[in-house]
């Protein structure tokens, strides 16, 4: 059985149990969220400053700067707790967010949408995604 990546320590907080190649990615993929909340041309643009929910706030700046805001502010969090061994729930937390709003904009961005376009993909592009996947699956269990 594999070592589980991810586990709930008796005080409550997370260990985190990635290896240097594994914070490598998830540091990847928090700067490329950070890279695309400052970048408007960025690839992963329209998956981070889409709607959720387009009746609520497509026209409310307000709504979209909180949003953006936390966007970044947890990306941020997940890249200053990337090195630590154990992670409070809130750090726990903007990583398994931070994660999510990544697997969302690079499925926008290349398209990825239904099970056609998924299954047209391969290589490096389905295993990145596959590793994200894994990672939220992971989180999610402790969390």
């Amino acid at each position: 059985m594999a070592p589980r990546l991810f586990s709930r320590r008796r005080d409550g907080r997370v260990d985190v149990r990635l290896s240097a190649d594994g914070r490598a990615f998830v540091g990847t993929t928090a700067r490329g969220v950070v890279a695309a909340e400052r970048d408007v041309g960025h690839p992963w643009g329209a998956g981070l400053h889409a709607p959720i929910n387009p009746a609520s706030d497509a026209d409310d700046p307000l709504a979209i700067l909180s949003r953006q805001s936390d966007l970044a502010s947890n990306a941020e969090l997940v890249l200053a707790t990337l090195e630590e061994a154990v992670l409070t729930d809130a750090e726990a937390w903007a990583w398994f967010c931070t994660l999510q709003v990544a697997l969302r904009s690079i499925a926008v961005a290349n398209g990825l949408l239904d099970d056609d376009a998924w299954n047209a993909q391969g290589g490096p592009l389905v295993e990145h995604v596959q590793t994200i996947q894994a990672l939220l699956f992971a989180l999610a269990r402790v969390l």
